[in-house]
């Protein structure tokens, strides 16, 4: 008599609010010396702007985020401009994302206006955010400090203050596929750029190489080596047992003391995905997992993980939580999830997040807004 295996229906998830993106890298022509003087001379091209991982949108439309059923759209400027704009900001990174080719071959462009912004708030005096700025920014006297010739602030510097700045957490749920993909490779590209300033081997500063999607050490003596993004990977899992209860835990980082999402963490150097799916889970809950069954994968640029997600049975029910990292785990089932989301007891992961649609995928059926 053959066994019913509890993962054997498991399905990948549909749909991943960040991966989403349909455009065509065009890998090739990044290494093109004029890509940006010929991509911004067409009028079908769109460029967008980053800054510090948060994209910009029209003003007014930040304050959607925290409502269902609202559009967003990203802010645009005219390529024709771009050209002069970035002569006259040096400290800006024009990132080429790709083309949707097509009659009009429509390509996409992101300009990172980070250093615009940090050069902006040191002349307002205002401290910049820790998280954006250190001790080996803004030694150049002149660096940010270029208007345009009359005086008045760029058109870059403008868009600081006239759009509104959004992360892709608040934008993907209501952005379009496409735009939520251009917002999710831009946002990946700007927080590595802001974090990596100087080459990890000698220390030497870096410029952008290959259409915004690398970094050339500036020491000649040392080579002028490529550098590319790193990425690191982690795992989430969605542990169901024999009574198909899930097992939701609260993490001891969260502010929020309602939040329970599903087990998740980093893998270890030399670790494959599966093994550190049952790692983690038995660290943080005492749960041993046997058979693990994939979901999917997104990015999540916060600064640069890739969340790649399972469905696990658990061979075990005795919950024994870390107390380090996990302050709280338990089973819960359907009737009894949806009463502690009712009564304010539980509440879910954010819209943008892969783990509301593991838990989503296992309810049957999407979540009251958190």
């Amino acid at each position: 008599m053959s066994v019913f295996a509890p993962l054997s229906l498991t399905q990948t998830l549909p749909f991943l609010p960040l991966a989403q993106g349909d455009i065509d890298y065009q890998v090739d022509r990044r290494s093109d010396p004029h890509l940006f003087e010929d991509v911004f001379a067409q009028p079908s091209t769109s460029v967008m702007l980053v800054c510090a991982g948060k994209v910009a949108v029209p003003f007014g439309q930040g304050a959607l985020i925290d409502y269902a059923n609202v559009t967003m759209r990203l802010a645009s400027l005219p390529g024709s401009y771009m050209v002069q704009e970035l002569d006259r900001h040096p400290e800006a990174i024009a990132l080429y994302l790709g083309s949707y080719g097509g009659r009009r071959d429509e390509h996409v462009v992101a300009i990172d206006v980070t250093e615009i912004s940090r050069a902006c708030e040191s002349r307002q005096g205002r401290v910049p955010d820790s998280a954006n700025s250190g001790a080996d920014d803004d030694f150049d006297d002149m660096r940010g400090t270029r208007r345009g010739g009359n005086g008045h602030p760029s058109l870059l510097e403008q868009a600081l203050t006239r759009f509104d700045w959004v992360d892709i957490r608040g934008f993907a749920p209501h952005a379009s596929a496409r735009e939520a993909g251009q917002a999710t490779s831009a946002t990946t590209l700007s927080m590595w750029h802001m974090r990596q300033r100087f080459c990890p081997t000698c220390s030497a500063p870096v410029s952008a190489a290959l259409g915004g999607w690398a970094q050339r050490c500036t020491n000649r003596e040392d080579g002028n080596r490529m550098l590319f993004p790193r990425i690191e990977p982690a795992v989430i899992t969605a542990v169901v047992d024999s009574r198909d209860r899930l097992l939701l835990q609260h993490n001891n980082a969260w502010e929020n003391p309602t939040l329970y999402s599903v087990s998740a963490g980093f893998v270890e150097a030399g670790e494959n995905l599966e093994h550190a799916s049952r790692r983690e889970t038995l660290e943080e809950t005492g749960i041993t997992v046997g058979d693990v069954r994939y979901l999917g994968s997104q990015p999540w640029p916060f600064p640069a993980s890739l969340m790649v997600a399972f469905k696990a049975y658990a061979l075990s029910c005795d919950i024994r939580v870390d107390g380090k990292e996990t302050a709280d785990a338990r089973w819960m089932d359907r009737d009894g999830y949806m009463q502690a989301l009712l009564s304010g007891r539980m509440s879910v992961p954010g819209r943008s997040t892969i783990a509301r649609y593991m838990i989503e995928q296992w309810y049957g059926s999407e979540l009251p807004q958190a």
